[in-house]
């Protein structure tokens, strides 16, 4: 049977999230939609607190049954900068939303490179071919390629 699923990836102020049915490694993924949900300007708390509600009321609405968001990953010889430290503060907040609605996971795209297929994820992201095979449904943008792979890479262990 299938379930409807978000895939999701954190980068500034923006959260790029697809949502589709999710049934067996044969068959492809439908796509239900693929969105991004901007931080709106102003006082950040608020802004936090309106993305949390925005995302926990489109898993409710949607009747979404798994999250799986994209982990934070820093270069070893990299400082924390400001704008990191945000982003990593924004996929927090995306992350205990959809907790708090539904059954969620945090993966690394290091951790996909090593597990799925014999390729790395950023392999897979150029790909056309493979996205013809694996996504149908409505128009997934490049851009969203990346939270498209969690939902993939996730339905391997169900």
């Amino acid at each position: 049977m299938k379930e409807r699923w978000l895939g999701v990836v954190v980068s500034g102020d923006k959260v790029i999230f697809v949502d589709a049915e999710v049934g067996d490694a044969s068959e492809p993924l439908t796509l239900q939609s693929d969105q991004t949900l901007s931080l709106q300007r102003g006082e950040r708390p608020e802004a936090l607190a309106v993305i949390s509600q925005q995302f926990s009321n489109y898993i409710r609405e949607n009747g979404i049954k798994r999250t799986i968001v994209k982990e934070s990953a820093v270069a070893q010889k990299q400082t924390a900068t400001k704008a990191l430290l945000e982003s990593a503060e924004l996929r927090g907040v995306v992350i205990a939303a959809s907790a708090a609605v539904t059954t969620t996971q945090v993966k690394s795209k290091a951790t996909i490179s090593r597990t799925f297929g014999d390729r790395k994820v950023d392999e897979y992201l150029k790909d056309d071919g493979f996205w013809a095979k694996e996504i149908q449904g409505v128009k997934l943008r490049n851009g969203s390629r990346e939270a498209a792979m969690m939902l993939i890479d996730a339905r391997k262990d169900q």
